[in-house]
């Protein structure tokens, strides 16, 4: 059944499989090539039955291994070959039990939200300083350049995000909902003079970024808290929120942005920055639902501007970051491979596989159309901001944000 299977979809590329009894398949022809071994005629089964879960499974377990390129080869060969839309029916019919299911699965109430945050983020300070910038920017770099180093494209990054809050006067009150580490909310204090408020469901998180103010002198205009964004009050000039959205829960994005609007002052600006996915509402993947990000959730366009809609917000501009963070992964996922003896002294064998499997499911989904990035910029009133686009270009070209250094960022 599964050489059936893998002689219809490969086309492009070669797969060679080493099954359970020793036999060798070869599927598809030409360049790139890999190899994987499977062991164990019941990890033929599991596949069979819940391949989105029991595929990432076995390979965490060693049951299968990688005998020829790496396990992002072997899905780059498989993504490639299998376009978003048309995989079989019964992998859609799954999808979309997985959907109606949502409701359940992405109730993310306070107590929820916190547990799920705390089972990424609060993992070993040093497991992130293995693949991530001095800064910690744990979300899609802005490849302005080609050529960029991964520590330009997160600068660029948060330029970019600072650019689109037309931050055009001091003093402005800033809040950054899932602050992270802090980068860019010090860099707002530090470098737009404003006064922000970043709240984090991460203890982690809360005790570098406090330190990190402290350390720049900052602590006065940036301050962290330990906050779910449903218990914050108001008001704000301007509200950022970079990599959170996709942690909140379909169930919750009416609330979200009611929050945000009441939240904003009259001539308040919002900016958006959430995975999403370009085909249409759908559901998590199982696998990484359950090992990498419980509760979570990449939105389709359609699914957040409806309840921006509803919300009374106005949507002021729209982008979609395509390949950007498939190459932000790539870099990531070459950062870990290069420390992999550190992160194994740190966890186990175990964990660097499900943790290399994470980073390279990630970006091959990146760079294969199954996600992209949106940013949504937003506000109450349509005369807040510039009529053109002009004043986001300036701003960019003109910023100095990034410019701390990097034992202030690494503290």
């Amino acid at each position: 059944m599964f050489a059936a299977l893998l002689n219809k979809v490969f086309k492009k590329g070669t797969l060679t499989v080493i099954w359970p009894d020793g036999s060798v398949g070869t599927y598809g022809s030409g360049l790139p090539k890999a190899a994987i071994r499977v062991r164990g005629r019941g990890t033929l089964l599991a596949i069979a039955l819940r391949p989105d879960l029991a595929f990432g499974e076995a390979y965490m377990d060693g049951r299968v291994t990688v005998e020829e390129g790496t396990i992002a080869d072997v899905l780059e060969l498989a993504l490639s070959n299998v376009p978003p839309g048309s995989e079989r029916w019964i992998t859609k019919a799954r999808a979309r039990l997985r959907t109606w299911a949502r409701p359940i699965t992405q109730f993310n109430p306070m107590g929820r939200s916190r547990t799920n945050v705390a089972h990424h983020y609060d993992l070993s300070r040093a497991l992130f300083d293995l693949f991530l910038d001095a800064d910690r920017q744990y979300s899609c770099a802005y490849f302005a350049h080609p050529t960029m180093t991964l520590e330009a494209a997160q600068v660029a990054k948060k330029r970019h995000i600072a650019a689109k809050l037309n931050l055009d006067r001091t003093g402005l009150k800033v809040l950054d909902i899932g602050s992270g580490w802090g980068g860019l909310a010090l860099d707002l204090a530090r470098d737009a003079d404003a006064d922000v408020l970043g709240v984090t469901l991460s203890t982690e998180q809360l005790a570098m970024s406090n330190s990190r103010a402290q350390s720049s002198g900052l602590a006065e205009r940036c301050r962290f808290e330990l906050t779910d964004y449903r218990a914050i009050t108001g008001p704000f000039d301007r509200i950022v929120s970079v990599g959170m959205f996709e942690h909140v829960g379909v169930n919750h994005y009416d609330a979200f942005f009611a929050k945000l609007r009441d939240l904003l002052v009259p001539d308040g600006v919002a900016l958006l920055h959430t995975i999403g996915r370009p085909s249409g509402p759908g559901a998590a993947d199982p696998w990484t639902t359950k090992y990498i990000f419980p509760g979570s959730y990449a939105p389709a366009m359609s699914e957040v501007l409806a309840a921006i809609e509803r919300s009374g917000l106005y949507v002021t501009d729209v982008e979609v970051l395509r390949l950007h963070y498939a190459e932000t992964l790539k870099e990531w996922r070459s950062r870990f491979l290069k420390n992999r003896a550190k992160a194994a002294a740190l966890y186990d064998e175990r964990f660097c596989r499900m943790w290399e499997l994470y980073l390279a499911s990630a970006e091959m989904s990146f760079r294969y159309a199954r996600n992209v990035v949106f940013q949504f910029q937003l506000s109450k009133r349509l005369d807040t901001l510039p009529l053109t686009r002009d004043y986001m270009l300036e701003s960019e070209q003109m910023a100095r944000f990034g410019v701390a250094t990097r034992a202030n960022a690494a503290e």
